[in-house]
This record gives structure tokens, C-alpha cells and sequence, in this order.
């Protein structure tokens, strides 16, 4: 049976056969069975789509502005801002690709290990294109010509408060050495409005421990439960850099610190639009 069929006949009375249907338009080499070469399963992006579909256009009713500075095809990194708690700002930037572009794209993100051994969220993640965070799996990716999402910040934009939610911490470098060593342009994007999603006040790091995650973030309402704020993702156009990937590390730094200043100008460009 492929990846259509009824493994779970409930699960799939709740796709949008629409939604399927534009899965199916996805530019990606699928399987007989439905699956593409890195195991992602048509089935479960188009069940993931029908809901990402309704957090994106009617809770969070996403604001998208220059989607078309983000290629129609071939390799790019999409590089922006974490905020908010857990990743929604993630999910929304992968809905944005699928709803947005057309043709669709599929967003692939680099996840932390913590998610994949995470039963549930570990399956739907590698069913879905979302891969963890190794530099192998990155790099496979892009010469795959696929789109990969990135956010340098890591687990520390996410612990923002929500005084400090538009703020951007320090970002890693491996991602410029990764986009050099395999010609791709960097895309960059400032995302607006995760952390008022869910507005943190206090980050739990001896719960998270206990949990397995690296922290939980508490809100004024307890539950890191987003709530249904406009959400808003400015993207602007790619750069690119000269280099090898093997340059000195105060090369690599100048590079990132471009792209650094360009999604801080993104993210005063959304909340201007707000």
C-alpha cells in the first residue's frame, strides 16, 4: 500500500484534498510508494500541511512580504531569527514555502536531537523533511538542490524573554562556511511576532533537564500555549559571499555579521509594517 494508503483511516479523513492535491505538485523526486529519497512521505506532509494550513491563515493569519526574493527552484538557505518559546516561528516560515511559492517548496529544518527523540515529534520531523541538525545531513541536503532552513541562534533565541523578543543573540558561523562550501545563496528573513505568541517570562532549565528538553519556557498563563497574534515574515534578497568555506574565522564572522544585520533590518522592517 503507498503512502496514500489508509495506514490510519482517521489521519487521513482529516487531509484537505486540496492540500493533497498541491503536495503532489511539489518538485521532489517521489517514490512509487511516495516517499523521496530522504524518506519524506507525501502522506504525512499533506496531513502536516492541513494543519499547518489553518494555524497559518486563520490563527497566526501569517503576513508574508517578499516571497519572491526566495528561488522557485534549486538550492538556497532560508536564515532568520528564532523567538518565542518553542519554534513556531519554523513552522510558519515551512508553511509560508508550501502556501506561498508557486510552484510549492518544501522547507527542510535542522532540528535539535532533543526533538527527534521525541516519539511522536521525532517521527512526524523525519516524515516530513526536517533532519537533525548534522553537518552531513545539510550539506546532502543543498546538493540535493533542496531548500534548507536555518536559524543561528539556536536554542538561545528561543529562551528570549519577551522584553529581549526582537532582539537577536549571538549566531553560529558553520552555517556561512556550510553556504560557501556548497555555492548557496543565504536568504535571509526576520520573522515578527513569535515572541508575543508566546510572551516568556521565565525559562524552567531544571524542568526542561528533568523533561528532556533544554528548557520550558513559562508564561504569564503558565503553558507555553501560543495564542492567536498576527504573525508576520519579511524576506529579503539572497546574498552571497566569496570563499571556499575554509576562510580565517574573522572572514567568516565579517560574513555572518552581514547577514546578522540584515535580518535585525528585516525585523524592524515587519514590525514597522505591523
Amino acid at each position: 500500500m503507498s503512502a496514500w494508503g489508509c495506514r490510519s483511516c482517521t489521519v487521513s479523513l482529516l487531509i484537505d484534498p486540496e492540500i493533497a492535491a498541491r503536495v503532489r505538485t511539489l518538485e521532489l523526486p517521489f517514490g512509487a510508494d511516495g516517499i523521496d529519497p530522504f524518506g519524506v512521505s507525501q502522506r504525512d506532509l499533506a496531513w502536516s500541511y492541513t494543519l499547518l494550513g489553518r494555524l497559518y491563515r486563520h490563527y497566526f493569519r501569517v503576513q508574508t512580504q517578499g516571497i519572491e526574493h526566495v528561488p522557485d527552484r534549486g538550492r538556497a538557505m532560508l536564515v532568520g531569527n528564532h523567538s518565542g518559546g518553542v519554534a513556531v516561528d519554523g513552522l510558519m516560515v515551512i508553511a509560508s514555502m508550501f502556501f506561498e511559492k508557486n510552484p510549492p517548496r518544501l522547507a527542510h529544518g535542522m532540528i535539535e536531537k532533543f526533538i527527534a527523540d521525541q516519539p511522536f515529534a521525532g517521527m512526524w520531523a523525519s516524515r516530513t523533511g526536517q533532519l537533525v541538525g548534522l553537518p552531513e545531513h545539510a550539506t546532502r541536503l543543498l546538493e540535493s538542490e533542496r531548500l534548507l532552513m536555518v536559524f543561528p541562534e539556536g536554542a538561545r533565541g528561543t529562551a528570549k524573554l519577551f522584553p529581549k523578543r526582537n532582539s537577536l543573540v549571538e549566531f553560529g558561523t558553520g552555517f556561512v562556511r556550510l553556504a560557501l562550501q556548497t555555492n548557496t545563496p543565504i536568504v535571509p528573513f526576520g520573522f515578527v511576532g513569535g515572541g508575543a505568541a508566546i510572551p516568556t517570562v521565565y525559562n524552567a532549565y531544571k524542568l526542561g533537564k528533568l523533561l528532556g528538553v533544554p528548557y520550558v519556557p513559562v508564561t504569564p498563563y503558565l503553558l507555553p500555549l501560543p495564542l492567536p497574534v498576527s504573525l508576520r515574515v519579511h524576506y529579503g534578497e539572497p546574498l552571497r559571499f566569496e570563499g571556499t568555506g575554509r576562510e580565517d574565522d574573522d572572514v567568516i564572522q565579517g560574513y555572518v555579521d552581514t547577514v546578522k544585520d540584515r535580518i535585525a533590518a528585516l525585523i524592524q522592517d515587519g514590525r514597522g509594517a505591523a
